[in-house]
């Protein structure tokens, strides 16, 4: 998958998310973007926002999250001493299940497999063909 494939797909996922149900809405990004915005608000007057605590495995997947909340207007934070891998955020329970979380997910996986496969054809064209695992045997026992 190249870069703009990648982001074809993201801006797909988006628009699903968003309750896009033509092809034409599919296609507008940022009408989509308006939508889901306007759910958090209306979704906020029901359920108050509440502090979360995420912990995200690598950064990658941190940088996503991170720019996902920014991008609703939610503003992420870490208290002091938190792990670098902690991003805290205040924001409803419904918005998180619905919205946020699965949204995450989705680019999650296909920017970790996007990632992958770079690192992959980088690694067979520069360093060595072979970028498979290392090969598990069975512990010798000590004579």
């Amino acid at each position: 998958m190249n870069e703009t494939k990648l982001i074809e797909k993201l801006k797909l996922i988006e628009a699903l998310f968003a309750g896009a149900t033509t092809d034409g809405e599919k296609d507008a990004a940022f009408n989509a973007l308006q939508r889901i915005k306007e759910r958090l608000k209306e979704i906020q007057k029901i359920d108050p926002p509440v502090e979360y605590k995420f912990t995200l495995s690598n950064m990658w997947s941190r940088k996503l999250f991170v720019a996902l909340l920014r991008r609703y207007d939610i503003k992420p934070f870490r208290y002091y001493r938190q792990r670098y891998t902690t991003v805290m955020a205040k924001v409803s329970k419904t918005f998180v299940d619905e919205t946020l979380w699965p949204e995450f997910e989705e680019f999650d996986k296909i920017l970790k497999a996007y990632l992958d496969d770079i690192t992959n054809k980088v690694i067979s064209e520069t360093i060595h063909e072979d970028s498979s695992e290392a090969e598990v045997v069975q512990q010798l026992s000590a004579n």
